[in-house]
């Protein structure tokens, strides 16, 4: 398993070489959302706002008015809990192409409740002309600029940074509105989307071993979900639907699922792994994956229950196969 680190700030520099509209804007984190490669290589097309989403967006929205491509870099809490007002009437209303990256979505970071972004996809995805894009691995943070910049209007990505693990290969990038089949069964439907997919594959192969025969699937545009493959994917596991993310389960992945699934006319078991209506608290990605019930170990017990087998997969053959096939513990993510 390849592990790549800052992705994002050396991609960055090398998209934006011949794109001279493309301006970087940064409320005084452009280190920590690696911005600061851009910062030095263009100072001139670099803008630091200091402390201040709210002015920030409304910054964006004005050059954006004026023929620029602005990337707004910032972690995600600070965007949409701090500048959802101007957001809406400055970005989203003129439908102007603003290009949002939030870094440390959901529990990835230890900083607690005041710096993880567990709701930003319900309250994102509430706002017309928004579209919402998440990364899983190197793979979609190098492709991700790409899909970002052909979309019309307003975007916001929930950007992973720091050592990445390349899940998928760089020749397959990410595509717009469309799944990506990681692998195909018959028995469970599971679906997955950012650092979620990583525990996904780890309980995939070992639940492989065990037999049971998975229909995994990792999204990565969360808004607009209209690709015409979502009814055959949630249709295709016999015992069910299994949706994990990185977020709560109100209003984020499970909640998109089930409404494709209700307008598709569609009955099947679900069962909706993420945060479960609760803030959390300062602790490593592991940990708080555990201890809310998103981790490999969870995955297999929502198919254990939805099958109605016990699969008996130990602690022991899980550690197994995060050391040979996944990589998710090279350095524990900060502020």
């Amino acid at each position: 398993m390849e592990i790549l680190s800052r992705v994002h700030q050396k991609n960055l520099v090398s998209w934006a070489r011949d794109r001279e509209n493309v301006l970087v804007l940064s409320a005084d984190l452009t280190g920590s959302c690696e911005a600061d490669l851009f910062r030095d290589t263009y100072p001139s097309r670099f803008i630091s706002c200091g402390i201040a989403e709210q002015n920030m967006m409304s910054v964006a929205g004005g050059l954006a008015r004026e023929g620029f491509i602005p990337l707004v870099h910032t972690f995600a809490v600070f965007i949409y809990r701090r500048a959802y007002d101007q957001i809406a009437m400055s970005v989203a209303y003129p439908n102007l192409p603003v290009k949002m990256f939030g870094f440390l979505p959901g529990i990835v970071t230890p900083g607690g409740a005041t710096h993880q972004a567990i709701e930003d996809v319900s309250v994102m995805r509430a706002l017309p002309n928004m579209t919402i894009l998440e990364t899983g691995d190197a793979t979609d943070v190098e492709s991700v600029l790409d899909v970002m910049r052909n979309v019309n209007g307003p975007v916001y990505i929930r950007m992973l940074r720091g050592e990445l693990p390349r899940l998928f290969s760089a020749d397959e990038p990410m595509k717009f509105d469309t799944p990506r089949i990681v692998s195909k069964g018959t028995d469970v439907t599971i679906i997955s989307s950012g650092i979620c997919t990583e525990e996904t594959l780890r309980a995939c192969a070992a639940m492989k071993k065990k037999g049971v025969s998975v229909n995994h699937v990792h999204v990565s545009t969360l808004k607009p979900f209209n690709n015409k493959m979502y009814a055959d994917i949630i249709n295709t596991g016999k015992y069910g639907v299994i949706t994990v993310e990185n977020h709560t389960t109100t209003g984020g992945l499970g909640t998109i699922v089930a409404e494709k699934a209700v307008a598709c006319g569609i009955n099947k078991r679900m069962a909706r792994l993420g945060l479960r209506d609760t803030f959390t608290h300062g602790a490593s990605r592991p940990y708080l994956m555990k201890e809310h019930g998103f981790d490999a170990a969870a995955i297999i017990h929502a198919v254990e229950k939805l099958t109605g087998n016990k699969l008996n997969i130990s602690d022991d053959e899980l550690a197994k196969v995060r050391i040979e096939a996944v990589h998710s513990e090279a350095k524990a993510e900060g502020l």
